[in-house]
């Protein structure tokens, strides 16, 4: 508790970021800033430190090119730090070797490490068959995933209450739904006795024909591990911004999958599968990285701003497939190779994800969309994460003020 003789009036904060009162009150409709009532209800008092740490990254940011400041946003989730990444204090590489996606998803709806339980609703679930069913042949499997929230949400008469055992029950059971509407492409074979298979294992059958595997399993929980959250991308910021509006939490998805669907940020993964197939095609992988660089300037894949020494994402998929032994086909293996050779040549070209899901794909036979179902279902935990801690926060805070250049009014 910060000491009474500690705390700063408005006036004394105003002065010390170097902005109006006005301005002030600003931040904290925004977020940026969180004021607290005096004793008696009568004006309102800050801690010395929040208003520090906005001091401090409004320096950092004006000083960066001369570029005004941009908002933060406080959580507790997601940090990325030093090449590495972690859940809570929790380092991602290693919960994906040890855990399960269900315990990963409860540690960042919860805080605890527990195992979550995903069941789908059958009303929702025959609903979203349905509409499957009728949608075109040439239709994508991410197609069914961005309407899905919003056909889930039409069975849910109670998907406004923004409880958070509620939230997290109605979460839950979209995700469920979203996995099992797929379509199967081959029969649903358990590893032993399970009676409530995992997300990873009721997955599988939806992305390849192949039989499930221990160590293929084990792969595609990690993979769903590792993309569950990444801070704020930018789909997870326009699922923040729909929750900040008080958005239930299946059109906090569906916000979250709108921004998702850009060339900028899902297409990714899709432009690594067929650099990959091409190299496979052809047996020559320097030749197709070549004639990426020549045809769109670089090469997707390869180098991560967040992780100038390799995204540690990567290194979990690819020692795991590296592990896989025969499960891992040799012209695969190969090609891997080939184009982190080609990729080191000018520069350090460390692998990204979105390299080593298209080879995780093209190990088991998964469809050419694997990749991007396999992020959008893992990342829904991350999404329904960040909206749990956005309705914690004053609504309506990301209320942006347009700078006008058109032309005056005479």
């Amino acid at each position: 508790m910060t000491e009474e003789s500690e705390r700063l009036s408005t006036r004394q904060v105003a002065d010390r970021l170097g902005v109006k009162p006005e301005t002030v009150y600003a931040y904290v409709s925004r977020g940026l800033l969180r004021s607290h009532r005096t004793p008696g209800g009568r004006g309102s008092w800050f801690d010395p430190n929040e208003v520090e740490e906005l001091s401090t990254h409004t320096r950092q940011a004006t000083a960066n090119g001369g570029r005004p400041a941009q908002p933060f946003i406080a959580t507790e989730l997601t940090l990325l730090s030093e090449g590495g990444l972690y859940y809570r204090g929790r380092n991602v590489a290693e919960l994906a070797g040890s855990e399960s996606f269900e315990s990963v998803a409860g540690l960042l709806w919860t805080g605890r490490l527990t195992p979550l339980t995903f069941e789908a609703g059958p009303q929702s679930l025959d609903l979203v068959r349905k509409v499957a069913h009728a949608m075109p042949g040439n239709a994508r499997l991410p197609d069914l995933l961005r309407i899905t929230p919003s056909i889930a949400a039409a069975a849910d008469p109670l998907r406004f209450d923004l409880n958070p055992d509620s939230v997290r029950a109605a979460a839950a059971g979209l995700l469920a739904v979203m996995v099992e509407a797929l379509p199967t492409r081959a029969d649903d074979a358990e590893l032993g006795p399970c009676t409530s298979p995992s997300i990873a294992q009721r997955l599988w059958p939806k992305l390849t024909g192949k039989p499930a595997t221990e160590h293929g399993i084990r792969a595609l929980n990690a993979a769903l591990i590792v993309l569950a959250d990444h801070d704020l991308a930018v789909s997870t910021l326009a699922g923040r911004v729909a929750a900040s509006a008080r958005a239930h939490p299946y059109a906090v998805v569906s916000a979250a999958l709108g921004a998702f669907d850009g060339p900028l940020h899902g297409a990714a993964g899709s432009h690594a599968y067929r650099l990959v197939t091409d190299a496979l095609h052809s047996g020559d992988p320097v030749a197709a990285y070549a004639d990426r660089l020549r045809t769109q300037g670089h090469v997707e894949g390869f180098g991560h701003a967040a992780y100038p020494d390799g995204d540690p994402r990567a290194r979990v998929l690819l020692r795991l497939l590296d592990a896989a032994g025969e499960e891992f086909p040799p012209p695969v293996r190969a090609v891997a190779g080939g184009l982190r050779a080609a990729a080191s040549r000018r520069g350090p070209g460390l692998p990204n994800v979105d390299f080593a899901l298209p080879l995780l794909a093209h190990a088991y036979d998964m469809l050419p969309d694997a990749g991007e179902v396999i992020f959008i279902i893992a990342r829904a935990v991350g999404w329904i994460a960040h909206a749990l801690e956005e309705y914690e926060e004053p609504a309506m805070r990301f209320r942006y003020q347009g700078a006008y250049r058109g032309i005056m009014p005479s």
